[in-house]
This record gives structure tokens, sequence and C-alpha cells, in this order.
């Protein structure tokens, strides 16, 4: 029994099937094109829709992608390099000079995301092929301070990216990945020194709302402390959590 007949009517139907879902289907970055035009054939190949920043580029493929190449930073830099507001910024100012956008500037992944993977080893990568012979032979050397960051990762400054997101007032320093590791800001293995701890207030500043009405109205009756100072945190909080309130539980103000 030949089956090149099966799948030759197979291709056929898969064919309709994509031209269906293009033209029945919504074109936020323009006009539907014709069934010839080498714009329609790019639309079914799409592998996700593009963030609501770059949607005007959804018929434009090779204002990003270069035959063969792929994504080049070229082509990122001729709608983006005259952003002189947003290189000047003390989060992106590293970006005029770093060359290579697609490693941590991920597209086709739905509207409602930010086209943002930070990848701090491809960032270790990049700063390292700009150090001189001897700086590498240093770097070589180093220890990981901990399971959370890699060798590849030691060498980042930390601080020098991150000191606008920095809650501790410099109490700590600036050695930041003495407990915090690259993939998140939360520190599962932080121990309070007891669960009995009095001090919180050394550390921890309470929210605008303790300081408003709303403590004596809402947040003294849910905890029934009704004489608690906003300074005395351990009265009403526990150690494992600020949302988990000390004979109440779990609770979500909002």
């Amino acid at each position: 029994m030949k089956l090149w007949p099966h799948f030759l009517v197979a291709l056929v139907v898969m064919g309709a099937l994509s031209m269906w879902v293009y033209y029945g289907g919504a074109h936020p970055g323009g006009k539907a094109s014709g069934l010839l035009d080498k714009i329609t054939w790019q639309r079914m190949a799409n592998p996700g829709p593009l963030t609501g920043g770059h949607a005007f580029l959804e018929h434009d493929c090779a204002a990003c992608h270069t035959s063969v190449k792929g994504v080049e930073a070229n082509n990122c830099i001729v709608c983006h390099a005259n952003n002189k507001a947003l290189l000047g910024t003390q989060s992106t100012a590293f970006h005029a000079d770093i060359g290579s956008c697609s490693s941590c500037h991920v597209e086709h992944l739905g509207n409602n995301q930010r086209p943002i993977k930070m990848d701090h080893k491809v960032l270790a990568k990049i700063g390292r092929q700009r150090l001189p012979p001897k700086e590498h032979e240093r770097i070589g050397n180093l220890a990981a301070p901990h399971k959370g960051i890699s060798v590849l990762e030691t060498p980042l400054d930390c601080a020098n990216c991150h000191s606008n997101e920095e809650p501790h007032r410099n109490l700590f320093g600036a050695d930041c990945v003495i407990c915090h590791s690259t993939a998140a800001w939360t520190v599962p293995e932080f121990q309070h020194p007891a669960a009995t701890s009095t001090e919180c207030a050394q550390c921890h500043q309470a929210p605008p709302s303790h300081y408003m009405e709303h403590f004596k109205m809402v947040s003294m009756k849910v905890s029934g402390v009704m004489h608690a100072d906003v300074s005395q945190c351990f009265l009403c909080h526990k150690t494992n959590s600020w949302n988990d309130i000390k004979n109440v539980g779990w609770y979500k103000h909002h």
C-alpha cells in the first residue's frame, strides 16, 4: 500500500490550516499580506507573538533576524543606540558597548512578557573577554563563595549595578555574594539569631502604613495587640515570614 498520497493530503491539510490560522487571526504588527508574499510565510513560521514594544515589527522579521546568522546586535543597535535616556541610567549604562543583546533579551515570549532573561554567567563571560592576561590568571584561581555562585560569576561587582536596590543601609558592606546568589534575591539559608529576636528594627524598617492611622485601625485589631509600638515588631510578627502573625496565622493585607 502506497503511503505517499496520504502524506500529500496531510501536507495540504496542514498548509490549509496554517493559512486559516494566519488569515483568521489578529495581526498587531500590520495588515494581513497576500498568499505569495514572503511576509505571509514568515508569519506562519513565527515562534510566538512579540512583546508590546516590538509588536510593530510583527511582519518584519528581517528587522531583527539576519539570514543564517540569526539575531545580531547591530540590528538591535539601529533602534536602541539613540535612546540616550535609557542608556544613561545606572542599571543600563553598561549596555553601551556590551555587544551581545540576544543572550539576555529574548523575544517571542508573548505580549505580556518583558524581553529580559538576565544571565549573570553571560555577563561574566563578556566582562572576562575584556580583561588583560594577568587578570585572567587571578580570576582563574578564585573559589566560589557558596553554592549559589559559580566561579565564573565570582568577579562580578554586584554592588555596582544593584546599589539602588540595597536595603541594608551599608550595614553589611558591598560583598553581596556572602549571602545572595545570582538566581534570586531571597536567602533561604538565612537564620535570625533566634525565633524570639527582639531587635528587629536594627535591620527592618516598618512600612508607611505603620506610621498612619491604619496601624491602630487595622494592624493592632488583627494582631490583638492594642498597645504595640512600631519598633516592637516581635510582638506581632514571627521570624519565618512577615505575613505570619502570632496567634493569627498567615495574613494577607490586600
